[in-house]
């Protein structure tokens, strides 16, 4: 059975309203973090966050 892992922010560790599972692949993929109102432009791969640009 596939989990789902929610995404946090990788500037304030704020659970984001994003989900993916351990296969997930995104490239240059726009992570807005509800908490600290800013978008981040992420990679993912089997659930290694890579941060690429954040913006407001």
């Amino acid at each position: 059975m596939n989990e789902k892992y929610w995404i946090v922010c990788p500037v304030c560790n704020g659970k984001t309203r994003v989900q993916i599972f351990k296969n997930t692949l995104l490239k240059d993929f726009p992570l807005f973090c509800p908490k600290c109102k800013k978008i981040h432009i992420i990679d993912v791969e089997e659930l290694k966050i890579v941060i690429k640009s954040a913006s407001r």
